[in-house]
Protein backbone atom coordinates (compact mmCIF):
# COMPACT_ATOMS: atom_id res chain seq x y z
CA UNK A 1 0.00 0.00 0.00
CA UNK A 2 1.28 3.61 -0.90
CA UNK A 3 0.71 6.79 1.34
CA UNK A 4 0.00 8.71 -1.60
CA UNK A 5 0.18 6.51 -5.41
CA UNK A 6 1.59 8.62 -7.39
CA UNK A 7 2.51 5.61 -9.79
CA UNK A 8 -1.12 4.63 -10.45
CA UNK A 9 -1.98 8.10 -10.61
CA UNK A 10 0.82 8.47 -13.53
CA UNK A 11 -0.37 4.96 -15.22
CA UNK A 12 -3.85 6.61 -15.99
CA UNK A 13 -2.78 9.56 -17.25
CA UNK A 14 0.43 8.38 -19.16
CA UNK A 15 -0.25 9.54 -22.38
CA UNK A 16 -1.50 12.74 -21.75
CA UNK A 17 1.54 13.27 -19.31
CA UNK A 18 4.09 11.53 -21.73
CA UNK A 19 2.67 14.17 -24.91
CA UNK A 20 3.24 17.23 -22.97
CA UNK A 21 6.55 16.67 -21.78
CA UNK A 22 7.37 15.54 -25.53
CA UNK A 23 5.85 18.72 -26.68
CA UNK A 24 8.92 20.79 -24.45
CA UNK A 25 11.35 18.32 -25.66
CA UNK A 26 10.47 19.22 -29.49
CA UNK A 27 10.05 23.03 -28.93
CA UNK A 28 13.25 23.59 -26.49
CA UNK A 29 12.55 26.42 -24.10
CA UNK A 30 12.69 24.87 -20.83
CA UNK A 31 12.54 27.73 -19.50
CA UNK A 32 9.76 30.36 -19.56
CA UNK A 33 8.34 28.26 -22.25
CA UNK A 34 4.60 28.41 -23.45
CA UNK A 35 3.53 26.26 -21.58
CA UNK A 36 3.86 28.71 -18.40
CA UNK A 37 1.70 30.96 -19.69
CA UNK A 38 -1.06 28.53 -20.92
CA UNK A 39 -0.46 26.86 -17.15
CA UNK A 40 -1.16 30.84 -15.66
CA UNK A 41 -3.92 31.62 -17.25
CA UNK A 42 -5.58 28.28 -16.75
CA UNK A 43 -4.94 28.24 -12.99
CA UNK A 44 -5.99 31.73 -12.58
CA UNK A 45 -9.38 30.74 -14.76
CA UNK A 46 -9.79 27.83 -12.38
CA UNK A 47 -9.31 29.84 -9.17
CA UNK A 48 -11.27 32.95 -10.30
CA UNK A 49 -8.11 35.24 -9.06
CA UNK A 50 -6.79 37.73 -11.85
CA UNK A 51 -3.53 36.78 -11.61
CA UNK A 52 -1.39 33.20 -11.20
CA UNK A 53 2.38 33.64 -11.00
CA UNK A 54 4.51 30.34 -11.73
CA UNK A 55 6.91 30.24 -9.39
CA UNK A 56 10.01 27.60 -8.19
CA UNK A 57 8.43 25.98 -5.44
CA UNK A 58 5.50 26.45 -2.51
CA UNK A 59 8.32 28.21 -0.06
CA UNK A 60 9.34 30.30 -3.51
CA UNK A 61 6.05 31.57 -3.29
CA UNK A 62 5.31 32.88 -0.11
CA UNK A 63 8.82 34.66 -0.31
CA UNK A 64 8.32 36.19 -3.36
CA UNK A 65 4.88 37.42 -1.88
CA UNK A 66 6.29 38.68 1.18
CA UNK A 67 8.70 40.55 -0.88
CA UNK A 68 6.10 42.01 -2.73
CA UNK A 69 4.50 43.39 0.14
CA UNK A 70 8.12 45.28 0.95
CA UNK A 71 8.50 43.17 4.41
CA UNK A 72 11.67 43.68 5.86
CA UNK A 73 13.72 43.19 9.14
CA UNK A 74 11.65 44.44 12.13
CA UNK A 75 8.03 43.85 10.61
CA UNK A 76 6.11 40.76 12.09
CA UNK A 77 3.87 38.39 10.22
CA UNK A 78 1.58 36.51 11.88
CA UNK A 79 0.92 32.75 11.49
CA UNK A 80 0.38 29.28 12.97
CA UNK A 81 3.13 27.58 14.71
CA UNK A 82 1.24 24.31 13.03
CA UNK A 83 2.36 24.01 9.78
CA UNK A 84 5.83 22.61 7.60
CA UNK A 85 8.42 24.70 8.55
CA UNK A 86 8.62 26.74 4.94
CA UNK A 87 5.72 28.96 6.43
CA UNK A 88 7.69 30.36 9.03
CA UNK A 89 11.13 29.67 6.60
CA UNK A 90 9.96 33.01 4.10
CA UNK A 91 9.54 35.65 6.96
CA UNK A 92 12.60 34.98 8.49
CA UNK A 93 14.67 34.97 5.47
CA UNK A 94 13.84 38.56 5.28
CA UNK A 95 14.98 39.37 8.47
CA UNK A 96 11.41 39.42 9.97
CA UNK A 97 10.01 37.93 12.89
CA UNK A 98 7.18 35.51 13.00
CA UNK A 99 5.04 35.48 15.64
CA UNK A 100 3.06 32.29 16.26
CA UNK A 101 -0.49 32.31 17.56
CA UNK A 102 -2.20 29.03 18.55
CA UNK A 103 -4.31 27.04 16.25
CA UNK A 104 -8.23 25.63 16.94
CA UNK A 105 -8.09 22.24 18.41
CA UNK A 106 -11.16 21.18 16.23
CA UNK A 107 -9.15 21.77 12.59
CA UNK A 108 -5.81 22.34 13.70
CA UNK A 109 -5.74 25.60 11.79
CA UNK A 110 -5.48 29.31 12.79
CA UNK A 111 -7.13 30.42 15.97
CA UNK A 112 -9.05 33.60 14.84
CA UNK A 113 -10.16 34.56 18.36
CA UNK A 114 -6.35 34.60 18.94
CA UNK A 115 -4.98 36.69 16.71
CA UNK A 116 -5.83 40.45 17.66
CA UNK A 117 -4.28 40.29 20.92
CA UNK A 118 -0.81 39.56 19.07
CA UNK A 119 -1.21 41.96 16.82
CA UNK A 120 1.08 45.03 17.42
CA UNK A 121 2.59 48.52 15.36
CA UNK A 122 5.17 46.54 13.83
CA UNK A 123 2.44 43.34 12.10
CA UNK A 124 2.45 43.94 8.45
CA UNK A 125 0.75 40.31 7.61
CA UNK A 126 -1.26 36.80 8.53
CA UNK A 127 -0.43 34.29 7.28
CA UNK A 128 -2.76 31.17 7.86
CA UNK A 129 -2.13 28.06 6.62
CA UNK A 130 -4.82 25.62 5.09
CA UNK A 131 -4.16 22.55 6.61
CA UNK A 132 -4.65 18.90 5.91
CA UNK A 133 -6.01 20.08 2.42
CA UNK A 134 -9.24 22.60 4.64
CA UNK A 135 -9.39 25.73 4.44
CA UNK A 136 -9.06 28.43 7.41
CA UNK A 137 -11.82 30.66 8.61
CA UNK A 138 -10.79 33.26 6.17
CA UNK A 139 -13.56 35.29 6.29
CA UNK A 140 -12.39 35.99 10.23
CA UNK A 141 -8.86 36.19 9.55
CA UNK A 142 -9.70 38.87 7.05
CA UNK A 143 -12.05 40.85 8.85
CA UNK A 144 -8.95 41.71 11.78
CA UNK A 145 -6.64 42.12 9.11
CA UNK A 146 -8.55 44.91 7.36
CA UNK A 147 -9.67 46.68 11.02
CA UNK A 148 -5.80 46.74 11.32
CA UNK A 149 -4.57 47.64 7.77
CA UNK A 150 -2.72 44.48 6.77
CA UNK A 151 -2.79 42.16 4.43
CA UNK A 152 -3.60 38.51 4.33
CA UNK A 153 -1.38 35.60 2.62
CA UNK A 154 -3.25 32.13 2.62
CA UNK A 155 -0.34 29.39 2.90
CA UNK A 156 -2.59 26.91 0.13
CA UNK A 157 -0.26 24.48 -0.49
CA UNK A 158 -1.85 21.54 1.15
CA UNK A 159 -5.80 23.06 -0.65
CA UNK A 160 -5.46 23.60 -4.00
CA UNK A 161 -9.21 22.69 -5.24
CA UNK A 162 -11.07 23.59 -1.44
CA UNK A 163 -13.31 25.89 -1.42
CA UNK A 164 -15.38 28.31 1.05
CA UNK A 165 -17.89 29.86 0.85
CA UNK A 166 -17.77 28.38 -3.14
CA UNK A 167 -14.44 30.32 -3.91
CA UNK A 168 -11.52 28.81 -4.37
CA UNK A 169 -8.69 28.28 -2.30
CA UNK A 170 -5.93 31.01 -3.59
CA UNK A 171 -8.57 33.24 -3.88
CA UNK A 172 -10.01 33.76 -0.30
CA UNK A 173 -7.46 36.71 0.36
CA UNK A 174 -5.01 39.08 -1.07
CA UNK A 175 -2.62 36.49 -1.84
CA UNK A 176 -2.54 32.79 -2.18
CA UNK A 177 0.59 30.69 -2.54
CA UNK A 178 0.23 26.81 -3.47
CA UNK A 179 2.64 24.41 -3.89
CA UNK A 180 3.38 21.33 -6.72
CA UNK A 181 5.38 18.93 -4.72
CA UNK A 182 4.47 15.63 -5.83
CA UNK A 183 2.48 14.43 -2.88
CA UNK A 184 -0.10 17.71 -3.17
CA UNK A 185 -3.04 17.50 -4.50
CA UNK A 186 -2.08 18.83 -8.00
CA UNK A 187 1.13 17.99 -7.76
CA UNK A 188 4.49 18.20 -10.40
CA UNK A 189 7.86 15.69 -10.89
CA UNK A 190 9.53 18.06 -9.28
CA UNK A 191 9.49 21.11 -7.71
CA UNK A 192 6.74 24.07 -8.36
CA UNK A 193 4.25 26.49 -7.13
CA UNK A 194 2.14 29.58 -7.52
CA UNK A 195 1.04 32.65 -6.18
CA UNK A 196 -2.64 34.02 -7.02
CA UNK A 197 -3.95 37.27 -6.39
CA UNK A 198 -6.09 40.19 -8.23
CA UNK A 199 -3.77 42.81 -7.09
CA UNK A 200 -2.40 44.13 -10.62
CA UNK A 201 0.76 45.94 -8.84
CA UNK A 202 1.49 42.94 -6.71
CA UNK A 203 1.11 41.15 -9.53
CA UNK A 204 4.17 43.02 -11.43
CA UNK A 205 6.05 43.05 -8.27
CA UNK A 206 5.64 39.11 -8.12
CA UNK A 207 6.16 38.68 -11.79
CA UNK A 208 9.43 40.86 -11.59
CA UNK A 209 10.69 39.59 -8.63
CA UNK A 210 11.23 35.61 -10.09
CA UNK A 211 13.39 37.07 -12.87
CA UNK A 212 15.72 38.65 -10.45
CA UNK A 213 13.58 41.45 -10.22
CA UNK A 214 13.94 42.04 -14.14
CA UNK A 215 11.25 44.45 -15.53
CA UNK A 216 13.02 44.10 -18.90
CA UNK A 217 15.71 41.62 -20.14
CA UNK A 218 18.85 43.19 -18.12
CA UNK A 219 16.78 45.82 -16.22
CA UNK A 220 16.58 45.21 -12.41
CA UNK A 221 13.92 47.84 -11.35
CA UNK A 222 13.57 45.89 -7.45
CA UNK A 223 15.87 42.96 -5.91
CA UNK A 224 14.91 39.52 -7.11
CA UNK A 225 15.55 35.61 -6.93
CA UNK A 226 15.69 33.40 -9.52
CA UNK A 227 12.26 31.89 -9.12
CA UNK A 228 10.55 30.73 -12.31
CA UNK A 229 8.84 27.31 -12.73
CA UNK A 230 10.34 25.18 -15.18
CA UNK A 231 8.21 24.30 -18.79
CA UNK A 232 8.34 20.62 -18.28
CA UNK A 233 6.60 20.87 -14.69
CA UNK A 234 4.60 23.33 -15.94
CA UNK A 235 3.83 21.06 -18.75
CA UNK A 236 3.10 18.01 -16.26
CA UNK A 237 0.36 20.20 -13.82
CA UNK A 238 -1.22 21.14 -17.43
CA UNK A 239 -1.53 17.01 -18.36
CA UNK A 240 -2.55 16.42 -14.76
CA UNK A 241 -5.24 19.64 -14.58
CA UNK A 242 -7.43 17.33 -16.91
CA UNK A 243 -8.39 14.77 -14.35
CA UNK A 244 -7.80 17.34 -11.35
CA UNK A 245 -11.64 17.92 -10.67
CA UNK A 246 -12.41 14.13 -11.08
CA UNK A 247 -9.43 13.34 -8.33
CA UNK A 248 -10.91 15.90 -6.04
CA UNK A 249 -13.84 14.05 -5.66
CA UNK A 250 -12.19 10.65 -5.18
CA UNK A 251 -10.67 11.78 -2.46
CA UNK A 252 -13.95 13.09 -0.92
CA UNK A 253 -15.63 9.68 -1.70
CA UNK A 254 -11.99 8.26 0.25
CA UNK A 255 -12.76 10.60 2.85
CA UNK A 256 -16.05 9.52 3.63
CA UNK A 257 -15.24 6.00 3.55
CA UNK A 258 -12.98 6.72 6.22
CA UNK A 259 -15.51 8.72 8.24
CA UNK A 260 -18.34 5.98 7.58
CA UNK A 261 -16.19 3.06 9.41
CA UNK A 262 -14.10 5.31 12.02
CA UNK A 263 -16.69 8.22 13.22
CA UNK A 264 -17.46 7.82 16.82
CA UNK A 265 -14.60 5.96 17.71
CA UNK A 266 -11.74 8.18 17.51
CA UNK A 267 -10.92 12.14 17.37
CA UNK A 268 -10.60 13.20 13.56
CA UNK A 269 -9.53 16.66 12.55
CA UNK A 270 -13.17 19.01 12.18
CA UNK A 271 -14.15 19.91 8.52
CA UNK A 272 -16.66 22.42 8.41
CA UNK A 273 -19.87 22.63 6.54
CA UNK A 274 -19.16 26.02 4.84
CA UNK A 275 -15.97 24.94 3.00
CA UNK A 276 -15.01 21.92 1.74
CA UNK A 277 -11.02 20.19 1.74
CA UNK A 278 -8.45 18.72 -1.27
CA UNK A 279 -7.90 16.09 1.71
CA UNK A 280 -4.26 16.35 1.01
CA UNK A 281 -4.12 14.79 4.10
CA UNK A 282 -6.42 12.68 6.36
CA UNK A 283 -5.85 13.07 9.83
CA UNK A 284 -6.82 11.13 13.11
CA UNK A 285 -5.66 12.28 16.40
CA UNK A 286 -5.07 9.29 19.39
CA UNK A 287 -3.24 9.10 22.33
CA UNK A 288 -0.50 6.47 22.28
CA UNK A 289 0.19 7.27 18.73
CA UNK A 290 3.92 6.10 18.85
CA UNK A 291 2.40 2.62 19.50
CA UNK A 292 -0.16 2.51 17.04
CA UNK A 293 1.76 3.66 14.32
CA UNK A 294 4.01 0.71 14.76
CA UNK A 295 0.86 -1.29 14.68
CA UNK A 296 0.21 0.21 11.37
CA UNK A 297 3.71 -0.11 9.93
CA UNK A 298 4.08 -3.56 10.97
CA UNK A 299 0.74 -4.24 8.97
CA UNK A 300 2.27 -2.71 5.28
CA UNK A 301 0.23 0.25 6.10
CA UNK A 302 2.59 3.61 5.61
CA UNK A 303 1.06 6.92 7.62
CA UNK A 304 2.90 10.20 8.72
CA UNK A 305 3.05 12.59 11.09
CA UNK A 306 1.84 16.30 10.08
CA UNK A 307 3.96 17.48 12.37
CA UNK A 308 5.49 16.18 15.11
CA UNK A 309 7.32 19.01 16.73
CA UNK A 310 5.47 22.90 16.37
CA UNK A 311 7.19 25.41 14.54
CA UNK A 312 7.90 27.48 18.05
CA UNK A 313 9.91 24.83 19.23
CA UNK A 314 12.35 24.28 16.53
CA UNK A 315 15.98 24.44 17.63
CA UNK A 316 15.95 27.27 14.92
CA UNK A 317 12.72 29.65 15.49
CA UNK A 318 12.78 28.80 19.25
CA UNK A 319 14.19 32.45 20.38
CA UNK A 320 11.07 34.23 18.76
CA UNK A 321 8.87 32.71 21.46
CA UNK A 322 8.18 30.42 24.61
CA UNK A 323 7.87 27.36 24.66
CA UNK A 324 4.25 27.59 26.23
CA UNK A 325 2.98 30.03 23.75
CA UNK A 326 1.05 27.38 22.16
CA UNK A 327 -0.21 24.78 23.74
CA UNK A 328 -2.76 23.24 22.01
CA UNK A 329 -0.35 22.94 18.67
CA UNK A 330 2.15 21.13 21.00
CA UNK A 331 -0.71 18.83 22.42
CA UNK A 332 -2.10 18.14 19.10
CA UNK A 333 1.70 17.66 17.82
CA UNK A 334 1.75 14.35 19.96
CA UNK A 335 -1.61 12.83 18.78
CA UNK A 336 -1.86 13.47 14.68
CA UNK A 337 -1.99 11.18 12.33
CA UNK A 338 -1.83 11.02 8.61
CA UNK A 339 -3.11 8.03 6.81
CA UNK A 340 -3.14 7.00 3.20
CA UNK A 341 -4.83 9.06 1.24
CA UNK A 342 -5.21 9.87 -2.58
CA UNK A 343 -7.70 9.09 -5.66
CA UNK A 344 -6.51 5.96 -6.74
CA UNK A 345 -6.79 4.21 -2.70
CA UNK A 346 -9.03 1.39 -3.26
CA UNK A 347 -11.93 0.74 -0.98
CA UNK A 348 -10.03 -2.79 0.07
CA UNK A 349 -7.17 -0.77 1.65
CA UNK A 350 -9.63 1.63 3.07
CA UNK A 351 -11.44 -1.13 5.26
CA UNK A 352 -8.15 -2.52 5.61
CA UNK A 353 -6.37 0.90 7.23
CA UNK A 354 -9.49 1.41 9.55
CA UNK A 355 -9.47 -2.28 10.63
CA UNK A 356 -5.96 -2.55 11.82
CA UNK A 357 -6.45 1.09 13.46
CA UNK A 358 -9.25 0.28 15.15
CA UNK A 359 -8.17 -3.22 16.72
CA UNK A 360 -4.95 -1.43 17.63
CA UNK A 361 -6.91 0.42 19.93
CA UNK A 362 -8.47 -2.37 21.09
CA UNK A 363 -12.05 -1.74 18.99
CA UNK A 364 -13.46 -3.22 15.97
CA UNK A 365 -15.11 -2.46 12.58
CA UNK A 366 -18.67 -3.01 13.56
CA UNK A 367 -20.69 -5.77 11.64
CA UNK A 368 -21.95 -4.62 8.26
CA UNK A 369 -19.91 -1.36 8.45
CA UNK A 370 -19.31 -0.82 5.08
CA UNK A 371 -16.77 1.59 3.07
CA UNK A 372 -19.39 4.71 1.10
CA UNK A 373 -19.40 2.80 -2.51
CA UNK A 374 -17.06 4.53 -5.17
Amino acid sequence: MEFIDLKTQYQAMRSDINARIQAVLDHGQYIMGPEVAELEQRLAAFTGARHCITVSSGTEALLISLMALGIKPGDEVITTPFSFIATAEAIVLLGATPVFVDIDPATCNLAPALIEERISARTRVIMPVSLYGQPADMDEINAIAWRHGLVVIEDAAQSFGATYHGRRSCNLSAIGCTSFFPSKPLGCYGDGGAIFTSDDHLATAMREIRVHGQSRRYMHTRVGVGGRMDTLQCAVVLAKLERFEWELEQRTRIAAAYDALLSGKLDMVARRRDRSSAFAQYTVALDERDRVQATLHAAGIPTAVHYPVPMHLQPAYAHWCRADDAPVALAMAARVLSLPMGPYLEHASVQQVAATLLGALGQSVPPGARCVPA
